[in-house]
């Protein structure tokens, strides 16, 4: 999103440059598009012809090196050339916002009195200023921490464009950065693998344990059925039942008397 709108601010300044044919327009142009509100990004703009054409101005150079320490540079940058155009006061902020992209990727937490030294702020009220104009526009996702003067940031959006030959320095980078992720890709899968073994082991050990207790369940009621049938048995089947004793066998008659309810036994000799 923050992007689209960088991209969108530059457009009147790239239709502007394919009239400003004089380095004195061309000067002028840049100055407009370092102090207008949103634009970020200066890489299309440093590329048409006629401000590349500022490069053999004697009087216009320093402000195709302006532009391009707005593209990829930073107000320490600034400073170390001497003899660059003076900065208005909308030039001068946007230049500070833009060095706080590269501060604020070099660490996650940043002190107060180092960003201070970095963009010689004079006090923390200037920095924090600052440094809410960059949340509120989009450069930054942060958080301020006043009573310990600290900035926390969690997020740094992409405007700032790639200075000449730090192309393959990107490049070592994201080299580096896929590696570790390889190396993390593999360490998860083998732990995914390892756990599905484990899982796969308590699996079989259940289904083990579960058998064991269904034959043991099985065998006890087995032994409990041939209880209850010997139980079952009457007692008058039980009589029935060979009794040993003495040299004979005692037999129930089993048929009842002509004469009455009782029972009649008989004694066989052996």
């Amino acid at each position: 999103m923050e992007q689209t709108r960088a991209l969108n601010a530059l457009e009147p300044f790239l239709a502007l440059s394919k009239s400003a044919n004089s380095p004195r327009a061309a000067a002028d142009l840049v100055a407009q598009a370092t102090a207008a509100p949103h634009t970020y990004v200066f890489a299309e703009l440093l590329q048409t012809p006629n401000i590349q054409a500022l490069r053999n101005s004697e009087e216009y150079a320093s402000h195709l090196t302006l532009l391009e320490i707005f593209a990829w540079g930073s107000w320490e940058d600034y400073k170390a050339h001497g003899s660059l155009p003076k900065l208005s006061a909308q030039q001068h902020k946007k230049l500070l916002l833009l060095s706080l992209l590269p501060l604020a990727r070099s660490h996650t937490t940043l002190t107060y009195s180092a960003l201070m030294a970095a963009l010689d702020l004079p006090t923390t009220r200037a920095l924090e200023e600052l440094i809410t104009t960059a949340i509120y526009s989009g450069l930054l996702t942060a958080t301020l921490d006043p009573a310990h003067s600290l900035l926390s940031v969690t997020g740094i959006s992409p405007l700032r464009d790639l200075a000449p030959g730090s192309l393959p320095t990107l490049q070592q980078t994201l080299s580096t950065w896929s590696q570790r992720c390889e190396s993390a890709l593999a360490d998860l899968e083998a732990q995914a693998a390892s756990v599905k073994r484990a899982a796969v082991a308590r699996e079989k050990d259940r289904r083990k344990k579960e058998r064991a207790l269904e034959i043991t369940i099985a065998a006890s009621e087995e032994k409990g059925g041939a209880k209850r049938g010997m139980s079952g048995l009457g007692e008058e089947d039980m009589m029935d039942i060979d009794q040993e004793g003495g040299s004979g066998r005692v037999l129930r008659n089993t048929k009842r008397g002509t004469g009455g309810g009782g029972f009649g036994f008989t004694r066989r000799l052996g």
